[in-house]
């Protein structure tokens, strides 16, 4: 069913309100101006004052520039070349699907359903045609599939919440910034990854409103040039030793919130006795931070001074530097400090943890149609509350493993052979840790499909290549990225380009070539407004649904910002937090029952970790990496948008000091390498990234030329494929070297 806003071909230019499916930190209302079957131009919300605009960034304002860029796949695919080289000819869809049933049935007659291989991420996935769980409800129809564990993104921050807090719900309203009268950005950017629409509109009110901002990273980041009254250097990976010592200045001059830890909290004495060196002999103090961060004894002083003492402060730790070998303890140490200082639950504080969310519109709480049971998996270990990962990957691969799972299949330890992969909706070559390796996994396999809009690094590894309908070809739901007081309705703006099918009508189609009966039994529209009527959150909100996908827009009107466990704050005897004992477990006993207090230690702990800044390899790759999310792409979405590639070229940021001594120069070409590989990128001198650190953003698109270099500059050539105990992919731990081309 077309949009009633639907663009005919009249030569009339009408107006379609609809928003994106990018996996960007946001995801807002924007109106289309379609014209005979293009879009022709992308404008911003108009449906609510200056204070409740929701504002969308350069990413959806290049929005049609993606949409109709001459690349777009538009017909289904075979490969006929050699894996990886793109050589490709057009085929029928009957011909595409009567490739995939046969070898689907031969697969899973030969090896059984744990040798097919369900592959998915975020790429511009929404409510209805979600290509994960519409494959995933074929495959469990057929007897199963195996599949991977983990949020690559934001793994090693959910694993520390849910040891924390017992819930991942741990962000506040970002209007309640403007109570705030100290917010410390803690290695976020929030104008370049969103984390929320408006984030960064209600930073500056609380900025204008008098808060000071403190930016802690080893760059000085957009946000930090717009907001910062200070920018605090440090090194990566070094975190936890700067919160730890804060703790210490904290413990020593008594200005913890003794009363708060003692009411709501578990475990505060096991963690002084770390900080102070009373279990291991080392006091955490700042002289010793510094040795470890390189920041000064004085600058972790006055930051513990003044975070504990200026009353409401909002400690905004994220994902990024979580996304490392020991990630989680980032995170942990962060909600530890918001605990001394009594700033959970409060209006204008913060209760740290990364993931920023409310129970408001949050992605997670979307409906969707059924996948089903696995029989794939069944039988496997109990894991509901479980922090044991092992458990977790007893039945799965983690994530940044899946392509080395793809080359060892059992003999490595893993639970399957893979033999059929379904990769939708991700760039996994692309974006997961060790971008050489994945090449060699994807040409090692038997075969392998590859529903996408792009001719991506990852596709050109499928035997059959399907074309699928971008968002603005079809209706559908989302919701804000992570959440926020909204939801939002896709309405069709322009007819499928050439042949292209969304991924639900895919699954639909081989289903039927299955036999399988009522796989798809109501409409897209029917089950639109089902998703909407009968979902717990948007049913008793929604009371009209042709009104909220006419304006593609519903707000939800709240009585005051949310604060994350104010409940608990208030009445914690009738409001526990959801912990095994009811408080803030700053010890954990579920991580202490693991037994591997080294690597999950059950209270946070600075650790150090391989290629970190003091490990020997840094003889032979003296720089620490650090790979950040691009303000001008949805990870490897947006790649080809030119527009975008012109906002900020593609380069790798390194200190004067770092390229004079290599005889580099400003807009040089370099080498970046390391035993895993190499890539080449233009560099970028700038003293906006401390000596000793190289920033290349991730997402462009890895391309190797004969002798093995990358001359698309894929960050992940140089990362690792491995993730941290709390399972954080480890994508911002690596040593390099850099040399000019």
């Amino acid at each position: 069913m077309k949009s009633e806003g639907m663009s005919k071909d009249s030569g009339e230019t009408k107006i379609v309100r609809t928003t994106s499916a990018f996996d960007c930190g946001g995801r807002c209302p924007i109106r289309l101006h379609v014209r005979d079957g293009v879009i022709i131009r992308v404008e911003g919300d108009d449906t609510a004052g200056p204070d409740e605009q929701l504002r969308a960034c350069l990413r959806c304002r290049a929005y049609r520039k993606h949409i109709h860029h001459p690349d777009r796949l538009k017909y289904p695919l075979k490969r006929v070349g050699p894996k990886g080289a793109g050589e490709f000819d057009r085929i029928s869809w009957d011909e595409a699907y009567n490739t995939i049933v046969e070898k689907l049935k031969y697969v899973k007659e030969k090896y059984g359903n744990s040798s097919i291989f369900l592959a998915s991420g975020g790429g511009y996935l929404a409510a209805l045609h979600n290509g994960a769980s519409a494959m995933a409800r074929l495959f469990n129809q057929i007897g199963g599939f195996s599949t991977s564990y983990g949020n690559v993104s934001s793994e090693g921050a959910v694993w520390a919440c849910l040891t924390q807090y017992g819930s991942v719900m741990v962000g506040n309203s970002r209007e309640d910034l403007l109570n705030s009268k100290l917010i410390i950005l803690w290695g976020w950017d929030p104008a370049r990854m969103i984390s929320g629409t408006n984030t960064m509109y209600h930073v500056i009110k609380a900025r204008e409103a008098g808060a000071k901002i403190i930016s802690i990273d080893p760059r000085y980041t957009d946000s930090a040039v717009v907001l910062a009254d200070e920018w605090v250097p440090i090194k990566p990976g070094t975190d936890t030793a700067v919160m730890a010592s804060m703790a210490y200045v904290m413990i020593k001059e008594d200005l913890h919130d003794q009363a708060f830890l003692d009411k709501y909290t578990l475990g505060f004495d096991k963690f002084k006795d770390y900080v102070l060196g009373i279990e291991d002999g080392i006091e955490k103090t700042p002289a010793w931070a510094e040795a470890i961060s390189g920041v000064p004894t004085v600058t972790i002083e006055q930051l513990a001074r003044e975070y504990a003492t200026t009353k409401p402060a909002a400690l905004m730790d994220c994902q990024g530097p979580a996304r490392s070998a020991i990630g989680e303890q980032y995170n942990r140490c962060a909600m530890t400090l918001c605990a001394m200082t009594g700033n959970v639950g409060r209006p204008g504080g913060s209760a740290g943890g990364g993931l920023m969310g409310i129970p408001v519109g949050h992605m997670f709480r979307a409906s969707g149609i059924p996948a089903g049971k696995n029989p794939a998996e069944a039988g496997g270990p109990s894991v509901r509350g479980t922090l044991d990962l092992n458990l977790r990957l007893a039945r799965r691969v983690h994530i940044n493993k899946m392509h080395d799972a793809f080359l060892k299949g059992k003999k490595g330890g893993y639970p399957f052979d893979v033999k059929f992969l379904w990769s939708v909706a991700n760039n996994h070559l692309n974006q997961l840790g060790d971008a050489n390796k994945g090449a060699r996994a994807y040409a090692s396999l038997d075969f392998m499909v590859a529903p996408e809009l792009f001719m991506t690094p990852t596709a050109r590894y499928a035997d059959i290549v399907l074309p699928v309908t971008s968002p603005a070809e079809r209706n559908d739901l989302t919701r804000p990225w992570p959440s926020g007081p909204y939801y939002t309705h896709i309405n069709q703006a322009i007819e499928p380009l050439g042949e292209c099918k969304s991924d639900l009508d895919i699954a639909t189609d081989l289903a039927e070539r299955f036999g399988i009966k009522d796989f798809k039994p109501f409409t897209d529209e029917e089950y639109l407004r089902m998703f909407v009527e009968k979902n717990p959150e948007t049913g008793p909100e929604v009371k009209d649904y042709e009104k909220f996908r006419r304006e593609g827009v519903h707000r939800v009107k709240l009585p005051e910002p949310i604060v994350a466990f104010k409940e608990q704050i208030e009445d914690l005897e009738n409001n526990p937090f959801p912990t095994p004992s009811g408080k803030i477990e700053i010890f954990s006993q579920r991580a202490a029952d693991i037994e591997n207090p080294e690597q999950v230690p059950p209270i946070p702990k600075y650790r150090r970790t391989k290629e970190d800044r003091f490990d020997p390899l840094t003889e032979k790759y003296p720089l620490q990496l650090i790979s950040p999310h691009p303000k001008t792409r949805d990870h490897s979405s947006l790649y080809k948008v030119e527009w975008l590639q012109e906002v900020e070229p593609h380069r790798a940021w390194i200190n004067s000091k770092d390229a004079e001594a290599r005889g580099i120069e400003d807009n040089d070409e370099i080498y970046v390498f390391n035993d895993r590989g190499k890539i080449a990128i233009k560099a970028w001198v700038t003293e906006r990234i401390i000596p000793s650190v190289i920033s290349i953003s991730e997402g462009t698109w890895y391309d190797p030329d004969e002798q093995g270099i990358d001359r698309g500059g894929c960050v992940n050539v140089l990362t690792s494929d491995d993730y941290s105990p709390g399972g954080a992919a480890i994508l911002k731990t690596a040593l390099v070297q850099v040399s000019k081309a």
